[in-house]
């Protein structure tokens, strides 16, 4: 089916129409004629374009022809154009990383020509032009990066990496059973592993840093909020970046932690640079071209990478970081002093240990968290004596693969925590919602996990050409979904008029994995937050039904590259402007199979927690309840909620029986199951 699809798709894009330059905004084009454009831009990205009106654009369009077709007036395009004709950009069929800072500039010069691009004709004409021309990583991201933010494409749903660049999610077993497949021209279905043996105890939680739903939530989200964005050249702000780094972070290093208590594992350790790394990692992945990626062998002390960093380096700039945690600001470029012993203080913290380009002094912080990423991840050959590609960790696609990436947030996070420990604790004033109380917390259905098989293509894994016909080749691994269920939460307002509310869900391992308990204040910061909502309370008791599969901090699986061009394909022959795929236009989310951790069969207990909050004083903008799609990874503009991530279990309890005698926080223990 899959074959036929594409070949049928690839006929039907010879009658696809030549767009006409109509400076509107759009260029004339639809969502769906969008959709289309960007599904083969992306579709076989290593070949020829199979279109053959972006074909022919790649081959005849002069981008300097009309630069009153660029908001810019054409600056990035020229610059572009000049780096081409200079020979100095970066060869195609060789690696991609954006923490190379050169190949980083490469592909940040492209997505400025696409963000500059003012209709649809410019961007698409473009899009197919330096397709032929630069480096088809540098290609890729700048592509997802500019379809993501730019205001062209805001309805356009990106196919999901894992088929467009298969290489980096799938085991190089596989790709070699794929290239088999193709050569034979004999379609194929291959069971992919995940990597090492049971003897590796980092086995038994492999399923999570490798599945690639997480490892697209990952990426996608440093494509949401990019290290490099800088808000005078991109034209807008994103709202607390910084604290939306940590929590992020944070809540990827406590679900792990979750599932490792779910496979009687003790809680990962921080790293430290002055100490052993335990753990080697093999990846058992290759680039499509520029050979394996690099193993990390056990027990290895952190040397000096060569070109990147002295890891006296790191350590200086861990400590300054931990001298403005404890003064309670930090030294900004020009001297000044930024207070961070408030709510805000954690987003410039953020952007300070990440750092992006809001650090208020890089120079002095340095960018602690983007430069651990490549010295962990050059460990395997540190001095270049090799000639090795880039590790795992130097790819915000593969990171999570390598149990190193959270050992590494862990230190991180308890950098975060250092901080969080030194604001004041909220005071039960500060905590209650007048006249509104919880009155019971139940759930409708099984906390219960299992795993399921999951296929993907691999098409796009294998050399090709337009002689030689697909076959059907795809992977199937398993992966841990659950069972849904419903949280039924009643609310009793006690109040003579209607409120806004604001409805927090958390839950966090009961015992440790000496099954001691864990204390209030120690579970709350493990927390992991299941969902976030607004609703309209009325006068009493109000009954709230709130299902898993609406839970803001997770997203759907994006539809395969197959079901993004049939039903755009669709949508086109049935004469509709769009195509029925809104719901996934964000994909930064935590894949909703994740919302709960694995538990085990005895059943694992949690702490679950629910805080009804005062929605009026927690607004930042108007009419939450009725118009905000909440997604706190990845919301553009004035973020929705006041409060801190977390809130309000993100500051130190000193005394848990303040949060006891609260009428609007309720808490209660759970199991969570796995058949």
């Amino acid at each position: 089916m899959k074959v036929l699809v594409f070949c049928a798709l690839v006929a039907a894009a010879a009658a696809w129409p030549n767009f006409g330059f109509v400076n509107d905004g759009t260029g004339g084009a639809s969502d769906a004629q969008k959709q289309h454009d960007v599904n083969y831009l992306l579709f076989k990205v290593y070949e020829d374009v199979r279109d053959e009106n972006l074909h022919k654009l790649g081959e005849t369009f002069d981008p300097e022809a009309d630069t009153s077709h660029y908001s810019d007036n054409g600056e990035a395009v020229h610059k572009l154009v000049k780096e081409l004709k200079d020979h100095r950009l970066l060869q195609q069929k060789h690696w991609f990383s954006l923490f190379n800072t050169r190949q980083r500039e490469e592909a940040l010069l492209l997505y400025d020509v696409l963000e500059h691009s003012n209709d649809w004709q410019t961007f698409v004409s473009n899009a197919a032009y330096f397709r032929n021309h630069v480096n088809e990583g540098e290609f890729v991201y700048a592509l997802y990066a500019a379809v993501i933010h730019s205001s062209l494409t805001k309805n356009v749903v990106l196919p999901p990496l894992y088929e467009v660049t298969p290489h980096l999610f799938t085991n190089s077993e596989v790709i070699q059973e794929a290239y088999h497949a193709k050569m034979t021209q004999t379609p194929g279905k291959f069971r992919s592993h995940f990597t090492g043996s049971k003897k590796n105890p980092e086995q038994r939680v492999a399923y999570f840093g490798e599945d690639i739903g997480l490892n697209t939530h990952h990426v996608t989200w440093h494509l949401e909020f990019p290290f490099w964005w800088n808000d005078k050249h991109e034209g807008y702000h994103l709202d607390r970046k910084g604290e939306n780094f940590f929590w992020v972070h944070h809540q990827l290093t406590v679900r792990f932690d979750a599932e490792r208590l779910s496979n009687h594992l003790d809680p990962v350790n921080e790293l430290h640079w002055e100490a052993t790394i335990e753990e080697g990692f093999a990846p058992h992945t290759t680039y499509k071209y520029g050979g394996e990626f690099p193993s990390r062998p056990d027990n290895i002390h952190f040397e000096d990478v060569d070109g990147i960093a002295h890891i006296r380096d790191l350590i200086i700039l861990e400590n300054r970081i931990r001298d403005a945690i404890a003064h309670g600001y930090v030294t900004a470029h020009d001297g000044s002093t930024v207070d961070i012993n408030n709510s805000h203080g954690i987003d410039v913290l953020g952007d300070v240990i990440e750092s992006s380009t809001y650090s208020p002094n890089v120079e002095y912080y340095g960018s602690l968290h983007n430069t651990a990423h490549i010295v962990l991840g050059r460990q395997g050959d540190p001095h270049g004596k090799y000639d090795l590609p880039p590790g795992v960790l130097e790819h915000f696609e593969t990171s999570t693969r390598d149990p190193a990436f959270f050992r590494l947030h862990k230190y991180m996070d308890n950098i975060f925590r250092e901080h969080k420990d030194s604001l004041t604790p909220y005071t039960k004033e500060e905590l209650e919602f007048s006249g509104v109380a919880i009155d019971g917390v139940s759930i409708d259905g099984p906390l219960e996990t299992f795993f399921e098989d999951f296929e993907y293509s691999l098409v796009n894994a294998v050399d090709d050409t337009p002689q030689v016909a697909d076959v059907a080749i795809s992977t199937v691994v398993s992966r841990l979904n659950h069972k849904d269920f419903s949280f039924k939460i009643d609310v009793n307002n006690n109040n003579d008029h209607e409120v806004l509310a604001t409805v927090r869900i958390f839950a966090w391992p009961h015992n440790d994995n000496n099954d001691i308990p864990y204390s209030f204040n120690e579970g709350r910061w493990r927390a992991i937050e299941l969902d976030r909502f607004w609703t309209k309370l009325s006068p009493g008791v109000n009954h709230i039904v709130r299902k898993s599969t609406e839970s803001a901090v997770t997203v759907p699986d994006v539809p395969s590259f197959d079901s993004l061009i049939e039903r755009t394909e669709a949508a086109l022959s049935a004469g509709s402007s769009e195509v029925d795929i809104h719901e996934f236009v964000s994909a930064v989310g935590v894949p909703n199979r994740f919302l709960i951790p694995k538990g085990n069969s005895e059943g694992l207990e949690f702490e679950l927690v629910v805080a009804v909050t005062d929605g009026k004083a927690d607004a930042a903008v108007e009419g939450l309840h009725e118009n905000t799609v909440f997604n706190h990874y990845g919301y553009h503009g004035v973020y929705p909620d006041n409060r801190p991530h977390g809130y309000p279990l993100d500051r130190r309890v000193d005394d848990e029986r303040i949060f006891h005698d609260l009428s609007n926080f309720h808490q209660q223990t759970v199991k969570v199951y796995n058949h």
